[in-house]
């Protein structure tokens, strides 16, 4: 078949009307789709999923745009058009999920003859169908509707509110000592000789960790931890309420058990006693961590109790610097970001076999973004895509202010269905906030780890079904692929390809195996923050407190290695407690499988192509087409285990 065209991206002057053309049309689309489902499906039962697949990939298609240029574009027209087509399409989809004719349309098909995956869509299907509430009585229906138009929006009015809210601190220049010099330069001081600083990443984490002052990091941290506050607080309240009312309208006990039915952890409780589970295993290795960050600390504040979470990433820099001979302004010497950034398109091809080929002139919605078409390695010059990529990776005014793959468009190919004319390439975005200079490693590891869900996206974006194309297993697994990529960001050869210093000397071997150690000091104390934002996301859905900052303060002295900073009220700007909701304990679920995975690899050959490619064609290309632990068991031979992650916490 002939391969699909990459979508047509508006330039800046008509991205308005484009959004709200491609809105209008696609939605009146899957409205006619949805009246001929209803009312003249097609004779064969493989068409008539196909027909409703269609719907769905539509659906998709508006509500991906939305959800991207909501959060990426410059004009905050766009982004206000954007937001209003994800909810149009939000609005749709809740209406179709509870249409009792079409899921009688659905419910009678029969599945006799279907192959493995036609059936797995079926029987999602018909799932999806019941979760909505499409046996519910007309009132209970209507309310689910409202529930989750409402849901939207405040989610929207959340993520716009952290994203917005963009603080600053100003002090004298000389009391930012500490700093690197190239963060310097880019801050002259003003006319009164001081400099300002913003709670954007790429001054955050630097003034943190680097910054002698005690006070200036405290008012760092407060900052930082004190965005969306508190106009978001009343937003979570209503979100959480929300949504223990629907989960309740449908029949489960909270929102949690909801949720976690179809994931792989299968049960809301099995959810805090997973937390306490990774919580208990990480106490030792938290005290231990903490012993050697309070002695230090105690140098400089004697008596010192315990170590302020302002002080905490300066006193464990000092501990990497001085006990493990880790300099990190000596590490950012070699991650220039440019060379960061190839290094991992040269990476990535070669470990899943791929060429990335910028696209010249490709229509973008900012200056900073690119391009690419994902080809496979093994093609010839001007083969179709596989896909295509943006990468956006620079923060701005109005920018989403974390780090996230977006997806523009979901990859589906038809070849000889009825609907070959719909197939779309896969096409997604990587959406990062990082200094254009030197990088600290933390953040070429952060890079590593969503490009993994950029390829992950592309790659599982080949098969028939909308339903499960791209990054679409169940959600406490999607993380496991881009943690297992981490680790090629700590490999001492691989980095050695990539990471430079001016004078083009690779970063010495023995220094990466130092920044290894390092890192595995303070893995104790990561696990246990981990859980606490973990033990917030489940305890905020299923107790809805009332006051949301004593809860916070209560579960960070339950979990955290670090108390309380006084007057800040960190869960405002949580933007997980959005999208992931009563689910973050999610990124250690799937780092535990991620462990599991990267045991099947050679360590003295990470690129080894049979390894690699078993893994691309049994975790990556399939996208949701099986179950996750089944994905894992075809690539491992064996269903996954703990014992890779409590070794690898224990050492």
């Amino acid at each position: 078949m002939t391969s699909p065209a990459p979508l047509r991206l508006p330039d800046a002057d008509t991205a308005e009307q484009w959004v709200d053309h491609r809105a209008t049309t696609l939605l009146g689309t899957v409205q006619e789709l949805a009246d001929r489902l209803r009312t003249d499906p097609p004779a064969s039962v493989l068409e008539t999923l196909e027909l409703w697949d269609e719907i769905t990939l539509q659906l998709g298609n508006v509500a991906a745009v939305g959800s991207l240029l909501s959060n990426v574009h410059p004009d905050a027209a766009v982004r206000t058009r954007s937001e209003l087509a994800e909810l149009e399409a939000d609005r749709l989809a809740t209406e179709l999920s509870q249409d009792r004719a079409i899921h009688d349309v659905l419910a009678a098909l029969d599945p006799a003859g279907l192959d493995a995956q036609a059936s797995r869509l079926l029987e999602r299907t018909l799932r999806d169908f019941r979760r909505s509430g499409v046996d519910r009585d007309d009132a209970t229906r209507e309310r689910i509707s409202e529930i989750r138009e409402r849901l939207t929006a405040l989610d929207q009015e959340f993520s716009r509110n952290t994203r917005d809210d963009v603080r600053t601190i100003s002090f004298p220049a000389e009391r930012y000592a500490g700093l690197p010099q190239d963060w310097l330069d880019a801050h002259p001081p003003a006319a009164d000789g001081t400099i300002t600083a913003t709670t954007d990443y790429p001054d955050a984490v630097p003034v943190r960790m680097f910054v002698h002052d005690a006070e200036v990091r405290a008012a760092m941290t407060r900052a930082f931890l004190t965005r969306g506050y508190p106009q978001n607080d009343q937003l979570l309240q209503e979100m959480f309420a929300l949504r223990h009312e629907l989960a309740t309208l449908l029949g489960y006990a909270d929102w949690a058990s909801y949720d976690a039915e179809v994931k792989m952890i299968g049960s809301g409780p099995a959810v805090p006693a997973f937390i306490d589970r990774i919580a208990a295993a990480a106490e030792e290795p938290m005290e231990r961590d903490l012993a050697v960050l309070l002695e230090r600390y105690r140098r400089d504040v004697p008596g010192a109790e315990q170590v302020t979470g302002s002080d905490a990433s300066y006193y464990q820099e000092l501990v990497r610097r001085e006990q493990y001979d880790v300099d990190s302004q000596q590490v950012r010497a070699y991650l220039d970001f440019a060379k960061v950034r190839q290094g991992l398109l040269d990476v990535t091809g070669r470990l899943f076999g791929l060429r990335y080929v910028e696209v010249a002139g490709a229509a973008v919605w900012h200056p900073d973004v690119t391009a690419y078409d994902v080809v496979d390695a093994a093609a010839p010059e001007g083969a179709a895509p596989l896909g295509r990529i943006y990468l956006d990776l620079h923060p701005r005014e109005g920018k989403y202010k974390h780090a996230a793959q977006f997806t523009l468009t979901d990859g589906v190919l038809r070849d000889g269905s009825s609907l070959a004319s719909s197939s779309q390439l896969p096409e997604g975005v990587l959406v990062c906030n990082f200094s254009r200079g030197l990088m600290e490693h933390d953040h070429a590891v952060t890079l590593f780890h969503e490009f993994g869900h950029l390829v992950h996206h592309v790659l599982g974006g080949r098969g028939r079904w909308a339903r499960f194309a791209g990054v679409a297993t169940e959600w406490d697994f999607v993380e496991a692929p881009s943690q297992m990529l981490e680790e090629w960001a700590w490999d001492a050869e691989v980095l050695a390809g990539f990471a430079t210093d001016a004078a083009g000397e690779p970063i010495p071997a023995d220094l990466v195996s130092r920044m290894r150690a390092a890192e595995d000091y303070g893995k104790g104390i990561a696990a246990r923050v981990q859980m606490f934002y973990a033990a917030m996301s489940y305890w905020f859905h299923t107790e809805r407190p009332a006051d949301l900052t004593a809860a916070m303060r209560e579960l960070q002295a339950r979990y955290s290695p670090f108390p309380y900073a006084e007057g800040t009220h960190m869960y405002a700007s949580f933007g997980h407690l959005g999208g992931y909701s009563s689910a973050y304990y999610t990124y250690m679920w799937s780092l535990v499988i991620a462990k599991d995975l990267f045991s099947a690899f050679d360590q003295d050959d990470l690129f080894d192509t049979e390894v690699a490619g078993r893994y691309r064609d049994r975790v990556l290309a399939p996208g949701g087409a099986k179950d996750a632990a089944d994905l894992v068991a075809d690539f491992l031979g064996r269903p996954y285990t703990f014992d890779a992650y409590a070794a690898w916490l224990a050492r």
